[in-house]
């Protein structure tokens, strides 16, 4: 997903790095340490193909951006950062062994570079290292959050294998979806940050909602970009939701507006597999002819919005402007 996220140097991402960097050099140094492995040097080896790729290390910003606003970090927030980046990583790991993909952060993927062994079990290494980390502070309701997102994360994997080829998906389906496989994360690293920062409750509720909000948007935007964004731009090849046969929302909403012979079309390119040459242009047409990719780009602009609302709730500070620009940005490439 983070492909979606790809920005310019001056990009507010890269503002928010920048602005958290001693905190962020702190959170790397935890990484480091905490995926070596005394008896398993395959582990490092294969976590650090991933970790090293250039990732934007977006989510454990969030849990710092969180904590400052409310308040003061302090150690056990970078404890928290890094656990979020170790969650997402394992995700990630799992991701690539189920989509059978080969390219992620415009690099060979682990599971291509060794094998599906290997990036399933170092990904279930790196839950255990996170579950580890997540304790250290000693908040249980911090436990709560992470512990919570990580099942919702699992739930939405396993919702979307069952919806990702059905047609009878709706995009109530898919907005679950994309709850449990992007904004959970989003999300729990927000409303940790808040809570370990000592927080008042309607601050923690607003960064629930800017976490959530934002990951849905995010996701949004990668789906539309999978239609429309240059490999280079989005860290896999333009098509390959096309080409996995996903349901994502432009697909969904083609769909739900298609004829006899458009369904036709979908049966045979998204259930049955029989993909052929030209097929990917018929589905770009068909999305043009419905307006589909204009109605999910209006989503995840209305998302964008959300976030940034929740804001509001927040105290005046400098990383809030970078927040709220931030939610703008994720959708900027969509206009």
């Amino acid at each position: 997903m983070d492909g979606a996220s790809e920005k310019p140097k001056d990009g507010p991402q890269d503002r928010l790095a920048a602005a958290l960097a001693e905190d962020m050099a702190a959170v790397n140094v935890l990484i480091r340490q905490r995926m070596s492995s005394e008896h398993a040097p395959r582990i490092p080896e294969v976590t650090a193909h991933l970790i090293e790729a250039g990732g934007k290390r977006l989510r454990p910003m969030l849990v710092l951006a969180a904590a400052h606003v409310c308040g003061s970090p302090g150690p056990d927030a970078v404890k928290l950062a890094a656990t979020v980046e170790f969650i997402h990583t394992a995700t990630l790991l799992h991701d690539d062994v189920v989509d059978e993909s080969q390219r992620r952060r415009g690099r060979p993927t682990a599971n291509l570079l060794w094998d599906n062994k290997s990036s399933v079990l170092v990904g279930d290494y790196l839950f255990a290292r996170a579950f580890q980390l997540m304790v250290e502070p000693g908040s249980l309701r911090v436990l709560d959050i992470l512990a919570n997102a990580s099942a919702t994360i699992a739930e939405g994997e396993v919702l979307q294998l069952t919806a990702a080829q059905d047609l009878r998906t709706t995009e109530a389906t898919y907005l679950q979806v994309v709850r449990g496989k992007t904004a959970a994360l989003f999300s729990a690293a927000t409303e940790a940050g808040a809570v370990i920062a000592g927080a008042p409750e309607a601050q923690v509720r607003a960064l629930f909602d800017y976490g959530d909000a934002l990951g849905i948007a995010f996701q949004i935007a990668d789906d539309l970009l999978d239609y429309g964004g240059s490999a280079a731009a989005i860290g896999k090849n333009t098509g390959d939701d096309f080409r996995e046969r996903k349901l994502t929302l432009p697909v969904i909403k083609a769909v739900a507006k298609a004829d006899a012979e458009e369904r036709a079309f979908w049966i045979r390119v998204i259930e049955k597999g029989d993909q052929r040459e030209g097929d990917l242009q018929h589905a770009l047409a068909l999305m043009a002819r419905h307006g589909a990719m204009e109605a999910a780009r209006a989503d995840a602009l209305d998302w964008s919005s959300r976030a940034r609302a929740s804001l509001e709730a927040l105290p005046d500070h400098p990383l809030r402007g970078m927040l709220s620009d931030l939610a703008a940005y994720v959708v900027s490439r969509l206009t």
